[in-house]
């Protein structure tokens, strides 16, 4: 019987669909800043592999030594990854009108007030409840200062102080609210989704700028693979979502399942999409914008969510027919599988229309040079 879920697959369609709107705005900033750099074919090669590697470094340590240290690595490189990708983006973004700077600063003195507010109050407070609302204050404070210095700028320029706010509050958030608290769930997941998401996004926009069609071509084939061997070969990369899960990192989006699912003990079942899936699609809905227009950008948008959206309502008949073959229990599927499923058969309906193009626009010139020109209407 199939499990019908509306919301993860309308998440994978709003991440990449925003993706193709910001990119418009974002991809000549950042083609800046790289240089014009592209990904070339062996730092794709590259790439995959370190994914790889990483990915089975992190499942198979987690499984044999569980330890604190470990845990504590990856979570400041995670961090450290995050905090810097929200002050690259909000930096190249700094530069805007002095109104909506201060309207910027604004916003994040209200959220941090809001938060150090709440964390005072029953059932937040704890016993590190004054540090925390000293912190988010301290952060409200400055972003206060932000606007009084902004009102002194003579013109728009970069400023640093609009790009610190960012990553501020989303590692106060992470820290105060769940690495150092033991009250009630206020991490996850919502504010840990609104993160992943936003990541998501970030990086699709960051790394989309370096890609070709060659390179993502090969990189859709390659990571494919490697996420059907990390997920149904060695398993490792279900151990490593579920160290990022026992972390709280924004790594994974989890979304209850809708139409509501609950499970024996009356508790709503969740379904969870890393990151790495939705840039996946993300990127591979890039491309095709820039290969063959808007309309197959969209059109593989969809694909690629129906394609997803049909495999997870059947996820759990699909698993129970591969466990006796693989002799072992499934803990996942290959959520690039279920992706690039839906994207070929649109760039394979694009490349043949390009292709019976050409040939059309080929014989025509050769009607042309032979002195064969087509009739005029009258």
């Amino acid at each position: 019987m199939p499990t019908l879920d509306i919301a993860m697959p309308l998440a994978l369609l709003g991440v990449s669909i925003a993706a193709l709107l910001l990119n418009e705005r974002t991809e000549g900033k950042l083609k800046t800043t790289f240089e014009e750099r592209e990904l070339r074919t062996r730092d794709v090669v590259l790439l995959v592999v370190m994914i790889f590697v990483a990915v089975s470094v992190i499942g198979y340590v987690s499984v044999i030594d569980p330890g604190n240290l470990f845990q504590n690595v990856i979570m400041l490189v995670f961090l450290f990854s995050y905090s810097m990708l929200l002050f690259i983006f909000s930096y190249l973004f700094s530069g805007m009108k002095q109104r909506s700077a201060q309207l910027f600063s604004l916003g994040f003195a209200v959220a941090s007030l809001f938060a150090g507010t709440i964390g005072l109050m029953e059932p937040f407070a704890d016993g590190l409840a004054i540090y925390r609302t000293l912190a988010f204050y301290g952060l409200a404070v400055f972003a206060l200062a932000s606007i009084i210095i902004d009102m002194k700028k003579a013109e728009p320029q970069e400023r640093w102080y609009i790009a610190v706010q960012p990553p501020a509050l989303f590692v106060l958030l992470f820290v105060f609210f769940n690495v150092a608290y033991d009250g009630t769930p206020v991490w996850a997941p919502i504010l840990l989704d609104v993160f992943a998401l936003t990541f998501a996004v970030l990086i699709i926009l960051y790394l989309g700028s370096l890609f070709t069609w060659k390179t993502v071509s090969l990189f859709a084939v390659l990571l494919t693979v490697v996420d059907i061997i990390l997920v149904l070969g060695t398993g490792t990369m279900v151990d490593a979502a579920e160290q990022f899960t026992g972390l709280g990192l924004p790594v994974l989006v989890h979304l209850p399942n809708v139409p509501f699912v609950f499970s024996t003990a009356g508790a709503i079942q969740f379904r969870g999409l890393g990151l790495g899936d939705f840039f996946f699609a993300g990127i591979l809905a890039l491309q095709t914008y820039k290969k063959f227009g808007k309309q197959a950008g969209y059109i593989s948008v969809i694909a690629m969510t129906l394609s997803f959206g049909i495999f997870e309502a059947f996820l759990e008949e699909v698993l129970v027919l591969l466990q006796p073959l693989l002799n072992r229990e499934i803990g996942g599927f290959p959520g690039t599988l279920m992706i690039i499923i839906g994207w070929v058969p649109v760039v394979a309906w694009y490349l043949l229309s390009e292709r019976k193009q050409k040939t059309q626009d080929r014989e025509m010139d050769q009607k042309i040079e032979n002195g064969g020109l087509p009739e005029q209407g009258t």
